[in-house]
């Protein structure tokens, strides 16, 4: 299955994998109307822990521990994705504390958001990939 990589050292912690991300849920053609004065809620981030910039976003764990503690069955893995139904969500954070990675976040309305590697809009390949000018993420299968 593919997924979404970082190289550490290309990231210019830009975040403009952040807004690509965002606006890639808004629907809307125009990003700079989209999130003009809003703030955005991205499923990737960019970190600085002061030495490397790197984006983080979910790994679609093969034995993803947010879907088996998620106690509304909001979490459920298909075809190696790990995707969030936000009607069930209750926003209790259980798979936010319990992610390894810090990849679950709240959103706007207090619910857990995360990256679903872009199969809930249509834009092919995840939108933070397609928005990095350096080519720092990457889409991609590896062993």
């Amino acid at each position: 299955m593919r997924k979404i990589y970082v190289n550490e050292k290309w990231c210019l912690g830009c975040h403009l994998c952040e807004y690509n991300c965002a606006f890639a849920g808004t629907g809307k053609a125009n990003m700079s109307l989209a999130l003009k004065d809003k703030a955005i809620y991205p499923k990737i981030r960019v970190e600085d822990d002061g030495k490397i910039m790197y984006a983080l976003s979910c790994r679609h764990c093969d034995d993803a521990i947010c879907v088996k503690s998620c106690i509304s069955g909001a979490l459920s893995k298909e075809d190696g994705v790990v995707k969030i139904d936000k009607d069930k969500c209750i926003g209790c954070l259980t798979c936010v504390l319990v992610c390894p990675y810090g990849a679950l976040v709240q959103n706007e309305n207090k619910a857990v958001t995360k990256c679903q590697l872009c199969t809930d809009n249509s834009c092919g390949e995840p939108a933070c990939v397609k928005g990095c000018p350096n080519n720092a993420i990457v889409f991609e299968e590896r062993d």
